[in-house]
């Protein structure tokens, strides 16, 4: 019983911080276009998807949307026929961006507040995997001030810094029974901040080809004294002394990216990007408790996550003048190896298709909504710490709404 209390406090904070919960939900038109966005002058998101490519934005911008989240996962334990589904919880990924510049200035300054991490699951507390994770609600919502420079009438050059706060909620049962009968519960709650940068540079080339590049680096995020709350019987409460506190860095990799944009016609407009994403940085969860006893021991977890990769593509066709019809999809390879699949991140390969419609509403106000599907592959796994053992299947559902002011 010892063992198994402290294999599930030494994996409680490994909070979604895999490519599960990468949600890249950063701009309408760039959803539509398959999140591509690197190598294209569409609108204020470019201070996320390529800092270099604001100052060449031919308009000021303000805009701000939000795509809902539906996760829904499946979980068959190994050797049953039993299935378990996560609740209909909706998480609120948001973003807005402002751009600014003097009109014939060459440079531009711009602010993004935009959550590239986050996720709201919910399997309640009847089902196999209580052990692993009951609900979790995580939010990292990131602040980037950017200033970006015309260098040339074919080259912008952009950076910006950013600041991460970021909040967490999380619950599980633990295998131990008051009077009733009903387990424990382990609730961790806290917020942390951590600090990085963000830089691009975009070229228009005289064939009608602009190429982006852009690298976000790698975030250190460290929550101190969050709240370690533990409910269990009172005959055992003085191995899980109360009040507690916990403290642990947490590290969002760097992401590398290039994209391609091109005009075939001026109705159409097609692009390809590729990303990088350097998540072998996690490689250990430390985790220190401000009271420590016997059984509740400071851990440290293995992860040894492996790099991954998204391809996108996409293309946009202008209708009319007031109307553009968008689509897109892509493919991303996961980042959890096998043994560590864990249900707040049951991550897999995976492929997305999306779809977009851009209406001018007037001359300097647009109205974007997107739709997304994201199917990632089945996968049977045994966790090596916690040992729950079986398949899980996932599918997300997203739609989008954003609105833009233009000048």
């Amino acid at each position: 019983m010892r063992k198994l209390i402290l294999l599930l406090l030494a994996i409680m904070p490994a909070i979604a911080f895999g490519q599960g919960f990468q949600v890249n939900l950063h701009g309408q038109k760039q959803i539509g276009m398959g999140h591509t966005g690197t190598g294209l002058l569409q609108d204020g998101a470019s201070v996320l998807f390529n800092p270099g490519a604001v100052a060449m934005l031919p308009q000021n911008y303000v805009q701000a949307g939000m795509s809902p989240l539906l996760f829904k996962s499946d979980f068959n334990p190994s050797g049953s026929t039993d299935q378990y589904r996560t609740k209909n919880k909706i998480a609120t990924p948001f973003t807005a961006y402002g751009v600014w510049g003097p009109k014939g200035a060459r440079w531009k300054i711009g602010l993004g507040v935009y959550t590239p991490y986050g996720g709201l699951t919910d399997w309640g507390q009847d089902w196999a995997g209580k052990y692993s994770l009951e609900s979790l609600n995580l939010k990292a919502i990131y602040f980037q001030p950017t200033l970006s420079y015309r260098v040339t009438d074919f080259l912008s050059l952009g950076a910006g810094f950013v600041y991460n706060h970021g909040t967490v909620d999380l619950t599980r049962a633990i295998p131990v029974t008051n009077a009733s009968g009903q387990d424990g519960q382990a609730q961790l709650k806290g917020n942390g901040h951590g600090f990085g940068w963000n830089a691009g540079a975009f070229i228009k080339t005289n064939v009608g080809l602009t190429i982006g590049l852009d690298y976000r680096s790698q975030v250190n995020t460290t929550v101190k004294n969050g709240d370690a709350i533990f409910k269990v019987a009172s005959s055992i409460q003085p191995n899980f002394p109360q009040p507690n506190t916990f403290t642990t860095t947490l590290p969002l990799p760097s992401t590398s990216s290039i994209g391609l944009g091109y005009k075939p016609s001026n109705k159409w407009t097609v692009a390809v990007d590729v990303n990088f994403t350097k998540w072998d940085v996690y490689k250990t969860l430390g985790f220190d408790y401000a009271k420590n006893t016997p059984t509740l021991q400071d851990t440290y977890s293995p992860r040894n996550y492996k790099n991954g990769w998204s391809y996108r593509a996409g293309a946009e066709y202008k209708a009319t003048d007031k109307i553009f019809v968008r689509g897109g999809g892509g493919y991303v390879t996961t980042a959890v190896r096998d043994g560590y699949v864990t249900p707040e991140a049951p991550d897999a390969n995976r492929y997305y298709l999306t779809a977009g419609l851009g209406y001018k509403v007037t001359k300097n106000l647009d109205l974007d909504v997107s739709f997304e599907y994201e199917h990632l592959d089945a996968r049977t796994q045994t966790n090596i710490e916690s040992q729950l053992s079986g398949t899980f299947k996932t599918n997300v559902y997203i739609p989008g709404l954003s609105l833009a002011y233009h000048w």
